[in-house]
């Protein structure tokens, strides 16, 4: 039992009195039900009880354990030929280390390293969230305090930790973050890198406080970074390299990590990111197309497309902007706080139904015009996590769509396979905040 359930427990009693009008010591004969009621309105973190989706749609807990774990096992520990996405590589004075390898692109990426964290620790998998961490804090994280991404860790290496581009990608920032807290919350603090807590608080505070520095790269001579966080906007930058720090990306935006930061971050930030949570939230109705429900791959900060110079294709919906809807469902999963949610999954539901289930492709128009891309795991599973917020009968379609789709394998695994891996997790209750007791 985490940390979490532990915490909210007499919150749900509580909840129970109120709805039931009995005390919270003599449950009523249909106490389960009333007590899934009570979790539905106050939303997991408050309840402890994370939606188990696949268990709505009608599947087997054990289906879904071993399921759950065989995907793990095959992008963790698969054939590294075609498998896997975790690699070990070497060890150092902290430890044994490994990286999430984009097979695709031939590069390790601070999304992927990240990513792997979330779900190790989500699956109380230690071993593999030190080992990745310990080589994102070798070979990514920039120490150098005269260095433009001072703070950060560089969004795109090789696997033998040589740079390929030392500027940040934000979204690896957010989930490294993240992963840290429930890290420290489930397992406590280390020594030194392990010192979870102490790591998060520190990257965090630089995303949002760190100054302009300008310096060398390994792409620039005279390059030029701000922070990660637009202060005024109070929202998550694109990149903070300037001139691209004005924008944004719709699938960067996670307020379910920020009232997360919001309770166990440094004290003096707190409320700002409570404020930035909300932004975000406003910030998916804007971004978000009113008949499809889908959003650009990059943005401006008032939520319209940006066509960026060098590619102008991220107007469309693309591949970072499958991730969208995850990041509004599992909001909404987590901390109920924005009704509109659940109008935003019903639409981008309703849009991939009339394309066909089976049927739709991967990249479209916000208007929805179809662009090609074949049908694709990554999306299915974004799909499917979606039905965390939406409460049209269709959902449990876009469920079962996700459990029949076969584990990633072969030269596109590592995206799919990412995406696929935590919405495993999403759908199956085993995505869940770790918050330290109180």
């Amino acid at each position: 039992m985490s940390h979490g359930r532990l915490r909210f427990l007499p919150g749900i009693l509580v909840a129970l009195a109120v709805v039931c009008g009995c005390s919270a010591t003599t449950p009523p004969a249909d106490a389960a039900a009333t007590t899934e009621a009570a979790a539905e309105a106050i939303g997991a973190v408050a309840s402890g009880v994370y939606p188990d989706l696949f268990a709505e749609a009608g599947l087997a807990p054990a289906d879904v354990q071993a399921k759950v774990e065989g995907a793990f096992q095959q992008l963790f520990h698969g054939d590294p030929d075609d498998q896997t996405v975790y690699y070990v590589s070497g060890s150092n004075q902290y430890g044994p280390m490994a990286y999430i390898h984009d097979v695709n692109s031939n590069d390790v990426r601070s999304e992927g390293m990240s990513y792997g964290m979330m779900i190790a620790v989500q699956l109380d998998r230690k071993a593999e969230f030190d080992a990745i961490w310990n080589w994102a804090m070798t070979h990514m994280y920039h120490q150098d305090p005269t260095h433009p991404a001072h703070g950060y860790f560089a969004w795109s290496v090789k696997t033998d930790g040589t740079a390929i581009d030392q500027m940040p990608a934000p979204d690896g920032e957010e989930y490294f973050i993240t992963a840290l807290y429930f890290a420290s919350a489930r397992w406590g603090d280390g020594e030194g890198i392990y010192a979870y807590k102490a790591h998060a608080d520190r990257i965090l505070t630089d995303i949002l406080h760190r100054e302009q520095i300008t310096g060398a790269t390994v792409s620039a001579a005279d390059a030029t970074a701000v922070n990660l966080f637009d202060r005024d906007a109070k929202m998550i930058r694109f990149t903070p390299d300037l001139p691209n720090a004005a924008h944004t990306d719709a699938s960067y935006h996670l307020p379910a990590f920020y009232e997360v930061w919001a309770r166990v971050g440094p004290q003096a930030d707190r409320a700002f990111w409570r404020e930035a949570a909300q932004v975000s939230r406003d910030y998916f109705v804007r971004a978000t197309h009113p008949h499809t429900g889908l959003t650009p791959d990059y943005g401006n900060f008032d939520g319209t497309a940006w066509a960026a110079p060098w590619r102008p294709e991220s107007a469309d919906f693309r591949y970072d902007a499958w991730r969208t809807a995850m990041n509004w469902s599992m909001d909404w999963s987590w901390w109920r706080a924005d009704p509109r949610q659940v109008e935003l999954s019903n639409r981008i539901q309703a849009f991939f139904q009339d394309q066909g289930l089976d049927d739709y492709v991967s990249l479209y128009t916000l208007d929805g015009k179809p662009l090609g891309g074949g049908q694709t795991t990554g999306l299915v599973s974004m799909n499917a996590v979606a039905s965390l917020a939406a409460d049209h009968p269709r959902r449990l379609e876009f469920v079962r769509a996700l459990w029949e789709q076969p584990v990633p394998e072969g030269h596109h695994r590592y995206y799919d396979g990412m995406l696929y891996m935590m919405a495993l997790l999403h759908c199956s209750g085993q995505y869940k905040v770790w918050l330290p007791p109180q």
